[in-house]
């Protein structure tokens, strides 16, 4: 009744930076994943532009905005938990 409800926006915390980490990691997602199909964002994206430098700036940049999307609603659905784990954990003097 004490360590859990103190413990919970330092844990929320660590859990959205974790997504967030997780969602824009590119390398161990290129070593783990053998199929297209399951590629993700960060893959698809890099699978999108061409060799040659001959791609569409305009969809790859409409593609990096919206994988975005997700990021930013998780910040501001949680924004209050990461404001409090954030103060709670500094140090205070």
């Amino acid at each position: 009744r004490i360590i859990l409800p103190l413990s919970v926006p330092a844990l929320i915390t660590t859990a959205i930076f974790s997504f967030i980490w997780t969602w824009d990691d590119f390398f161990s997602q290129m070593l783990y994943l053998n199929s297209v199909d399951h590629f993700t964002v960060p893959l698809g994206l890099r699978l999108f532009l061409d060799s040659q430098g001959a791609s569409s700036w305009g969809a790859v940049f409409a593609m990096s905005v919206l994988s975005m999307i997700p990021v930013i609603i998780v910040f501001f659905v949680f924004q209050k938990y990461i404001v409090d784990g954030i103060a709670t954990t500094g140090i205070k003097g």
